[in-house]
C-alpha cells in the first residue's frame, strides 16, 4: 500500500476563512437556489454522449416506421431504411453539433426565435442529408424532391427541441435540490468544532501544527462557502481531500491510515466541485470513529481510453460496533451531480466488499 502523503499546500491562496452563523448558511443556500436557476440547462444542451445517442435513435426509429409504410417486404425495407439513414445520420449529427456549439448565445434568444432557429436549423440539415446522398450516388437522391428532407428536418428538428425543452425544465429542480443539498452538507458543524477544540489543544504544545490545521481549515470554507464555478480539476479535488484528510489525521492519530496513489494524468479532468470531500468525510465518519482500533482511509485515482478514474476506498468497523447507520445524501448528492454534469459518460458505484467499502468514479479526461 501506497506510503502516506502529506497534504499539498496551495502557495499564493487565500487562506482566510468564513466562519457562518446559521444564518448566514440560510442565506447562502438561497443563494445557492438562485445560482441553480441561473445554471439551468440550455434547451440547446446536445453535448452530452447520452443526447446524442437518444437523438440519434429517435430519428432512426421514426425513419425506420415511416419507411415500413411503403416497403412491401423486409427486403425492400431494409434498403429503403439503409438509403433513408445515410440522409438522416448527417443531418442528425449536424443539428446536434451546431446546438451543442451555440447553446449559450441560443439560450438568451426568446423562446419564438430558438423555435424558429431549431426548425429552420432542422430543416437544413435534412437538405444538406439529401444532398450529401447525392454526392455518393444514392437512388434515393433522385427519388426523393428536397421538399421532403426539408419538411422532414425541420419536423424531427421540432421534435428534438422540445425533448430538450423538456429535460431542461425537468432538471432544474433537480440541479436546485442538488446545489441545495451540496450546500447543507459541505462542511458538517461537528467537523468545524473538533477541529477547532484540536487546534486549541495544540496551540501551547505545537503552534505549528495548530497554524497548519487552522490553514487547511480556512481553506476548506473558502472553497465551501465562496461558489467556485460548475466544475473544476480533479487535481484540485484532490488537494481539498487532502487538507481534510490532514485534520482528521491530526484528530484521530494513530486510529487514522491515509494512503495516496495519485495519477497527475488524471488531474486534469472536470468534476462537480467538492466531489471528494464528502466520499472521504463519510469514509471518516463511518468507517473510522465507530472503530475502537481505528482503520484507514485509501484515495486512488488513474487513467484509461481517456477516462479518468477515481476510488475512496475505507475498513469497516467491527460487526458488534458498526455506528451510526448513514442516509446516503452525500453519495446521492454527488451521484445526481456527475449526472448532471457528464450524463451517461460518468459512472458511479458505491457499496461494501469484504471487508471494505469503495466508491468508484469515472469520468471523461476531456
Amino acid at each position: 500500500m501506497p506510503s502516506s502523503a502529506p497534504p499539498a499546500r496551495r502557495t499564493g491562496a487565500s487562506t482566510s476563512s468564513q466562519f457562518a452563523t446559521t444564518t448566514i448558511f440560510d442565506h447562502l443556500a438561497a443563494q445557492g437556489a438562485a445560482g441553480a436557476s441561473a445554471l439551468a440547462l440550455s434547451p440547446f444542451d446536445a453535448c452530452h454522449v447520452g443526447v446524442v445517442m437518444r437523438a440519434v435513435l429517435f430519428v432512426h426509429a421514426v425513419l425506420a416506421i415511416g419507411v415500413s409504410f411503403v416497403a412491401s417486404d423486409v427486403w425492400t425495407w431494409l434498403l429503403a431504411f439503409a438509403q433513408g439513414a445515410a440522409v438522416a445520420m448527417p443531418g442528425t449529427l449536424l443539428w446536434l453539433v451546431v446546438a451543442c456549439m451555440l447553446k449559450r448565445p441560443l439560450a438568451r434568444v426568446s423562446e419564438p426565435g430558438q423555435w424558429l432557429v431549431a426548425t429552420g436549423l432542422g430543416a437544413l440539415c435534412g437538405f444538406y442529408g439529401w444532398w450529401q446522398a447525392g454526392l455518393v450516388g444514392l437512388e434515393l437522391h433522385r427519388q426523393v424532391p428536397p421538399i421532403g428532407p426539408l419538411a422532414g428536418g425541420a419536423t424531427l428538428a421540432a421534435a428534438l427541441f422540445y425533448a430538450l425543452r423538456l429535460r431542461s425544465r425537468s432538471e432544474l429542480p433537480a440541479v436546485t435540490a442538488a446545489r441545495l443539498a451540496e450546500l447543507q452538507s459541505r462542511i458538517r458543524p461537528h467537523f468545524l468544532f473538533n477541529t477547532l477544540n484540536t487546534a486549541i489543544a495544540l496551540v501551547r504544545i505545537d503552534p505549528g501544527r495548530a497554524e497548519s490545521v487552522l490553514e487547511d481549515l480556512a481553506e476548506l470554507f473558502r472553497v465551501a462557502l465562496i461558489e467556485s464555478g460548475s466544475s473544476v480539476t480533479l487535481a484540485e479535488e484532490v488537494e481539498l481531500a487532502q487538507r481534510y484528510l490532514a485534520i482528521e489525521e491530526i484528530r484521530f492519530g494513530k486510529r487514522l491510515k491515509v494512503s495516496w496513489d495519485i495519477d497527475p494524468a488524471a488531474g486534469r479532468a472536470r468534476v462537480p466541485p467538492l466531489l471528494l470531500q464528502p466520499l472521504v468525510e463519510n469514509a471518516v465518519r463511518h468507517g473510522i470513529e465507530p472503530a475502537a482500533q481505528g482503520g484507514w482511509v485509501r484515495v486512488r485515482t488513474g487513467t484509461r481510453r481517456g477516462q479518468a478514474l477515481i476510488s475512496v476506498s475505507n475498513s469497516l468497523p467491527p460487526a458488534d460496533h458498526p455506528g451510526l447507520p448513514g442516509h446516503g445524501i452525500a453519495l446521492r448528492n454527488v451521484k445526481e451531480r456527475l449526472r448532471l454534469m457528464h450524463d451517461l459518460a460518468a459512472q458511479f458505484a458505491a457499496g461494501p466488499e469484504r471487508n471494505t467499502w469503495r466508491v468508484h468514479v469515472v469520468v471523461p479526461l476531456d
